[in-house]
């Protein structure tokens, strides 16, 4: 009786550690559901928006200028953010300050991108905190599923020339 007892609960505890780890390996590596919150990325993604980030792309250095993305904060790294590249390694930025008053350009370091929110002026970014290391890139987004009259692929940038290949 004791036996038949342990042996359902160690049987019980293997497949549950063999399936944490099987579900560990896919959020990790595969991708996940993310709700989003804040103004910064309005239109494109309003607050409390729910999308699917997938995590493969930044694995293979695939992140393009115009992908949206989810990384930790450089401010915060307890929290994530979600914002739009606007420059990869060796670009050249025209950053404006937020009251666009003072115009600069800045280059973007090996290593890092350029992240901006598609609302400018409601969006904390690499205005603010300059280049972001590729390596706090958690994925990219590419799928809106919630609200449902909003499901499919994300729209493009409304900022679209901030990003262009001149």
């Amino acid at each position: 009786m004791l036996r038949g007892v342990l042996g359902k609960t160690f049987r019980l505890v293997g497949y549950t550690v063999q399936y944490g780890c099987i579900a560990h390996c896919a959020f990790e590596y595969v991708g996940g559901v993310v709700m989003c919150s804040g103004p910064s990325m309005e239109p494109t993604i309003q607050n409390s928006d729910i999308v699917f980030a997938e995590n493969l792309t930044r694995h293979f250095y695939g992140i393009q200028r115009g992908d949206i993305v989810i990384a930790k904060s450089p401010s915060d790294p307890k929290s994530n953010i979600c914002k739009r590249v606007i420059g990869l390694e060796g670009d050249k930025i025209l950053s404006n300050s937020p009251s666009d008053f003072f115009k600069s350009h800045s280059y973007v370091p090996t290593g890092h991108v350029w992240l901006e929110g598609d609302n400018l002026q409601n969006s904390t970014d690499s205005r603010y905190y300059g280049p972001v290391p590729y390596g706090l890139i958690r994925g990219r987004i590419f799928f809106k599923i919630w609200p449902l009259s909003d499901f499919g692929f994300l729209r493009d940038s409304p900022n679209g020339h901030r990003f262009s290949d001149d």
